[in-house]
């Protein structure tokens, strides 16, 4: 049994940079995947120079235009919050071993 407990103990470091890493990275790749899906971003890029509602006038083609504007430049700013949030999460899973050992450490000095 405490064979078994000191090999857990040795692998941990060697799982969390490695097979860890990896499955946190493929659901944070995977969560902003279905942001991007549920915000529907690259949508409104594609169609920008579409008519809303079919409307070939000048009016209609302008409004339609600033309006797909203003929609990308908000939903980019939400998906840009979220590329930000999935970053830090990702820092906080690469730092977090290592910022605990270094406490650690330093109570263990005192």
């Amino acid at each position: 049994m405490l064979k078994n407990f000191l090999k857990s103990i040795l692998y941990f470091p060697l799982w969390w940079y490695s097979r860890g890493l990896i499955q946190i990275f493929n659901k944070l790749k995977q969560f902003l995947f279905n942001k991007q899906k549920s915000l529907a971003l690259l949508v409104w890029i594609k169609n920008i120079h579409r008519p809303m509602y079919q409307q070939h006038s000048w009016e209609g083609i302008i409004v339609s235009f600033v309006v797909r504007i203003i929609q990308i430049i908000i939903r980019s700013i939400i998906m840009l919050f979220w590329l930000i949030i999935c970053l830090c999460i990702l820092c906080f899973w690469i730092f977090l071993p290592i910022f605990t050992i270094y406490k650690i450490a330093q109570i263990s000095n005192f």
